[in-house]
């Protein structure tokens, strides 16, 4: 099922079919076949919705330590780092989602903006560049690269 849906990512152009088989894709990510492992992924969600990002870590820590294999636990736990403002544990965390699963557009996209704040335009262009070999026409890519690209002609990167 994951992969018909990431077929059909690469080949969508309109904005609200993107949408849709990226939230039917987040669906599958956040279904883990455990209810004892989803109830800990919901409540780190919840600890991140009220921007409890401490509570969050500890809860995505536990969750990781009970199933090291599921990505979406690294990638909301880097999630939680980012919003916390330590962009290089979330970098690390985004790394080990991407181990897992490498087609994860939401970690690309999370790695991509914060390599912009790090001034790294050149790394966030590669990223940019993942995240286009599996979504070319995700709303905003197009205009990313091309600022990326206009700041390393500018700033001579």
């Amino acid at each position: 099922m994951l992969n018909d849906l990431f077929a059909q990512l690469r080949t969508a152009t309109a904005p609200a079919e993107i949408e849709a088989l990226q939230n039917g894709i987040w669906q599958v990510w956040l279904t883990t076949g455990d209810d004892a492992l989803d109830k800990q992924l919901e409540d780190g969600m919840r600890a991140l919705q009220a921007a409890d990002f401490t509570r969050a870590i500890g809860v995505f820590d536990a969750l990781i330590a009970a199933a090291p294999h599921l990505a979406e636990g690294w990638n909301k736990r880097a999630t939680a780092y980012y919003q916390r403002g330590d962009y290089r544990a979330s970098l690390a965390d985004i790394a080990e989602t991407l181990r897992r699963e490498p087609r994860h557009f939401g970690a690309l996209w999370g790695q991509a903006a914060i390599l912009r704040q790090l001034a790294d335009p050149r790394r966030a262009l590669r990223t940019l560049k993942q995240l286009e070999a599996l979504c070319p026409h995700l709303p905003g890519l197009r205009e990313q690269q091309l600022a990326l690209r206009e700041q390393l002609e500018d700033g001579g990167f």
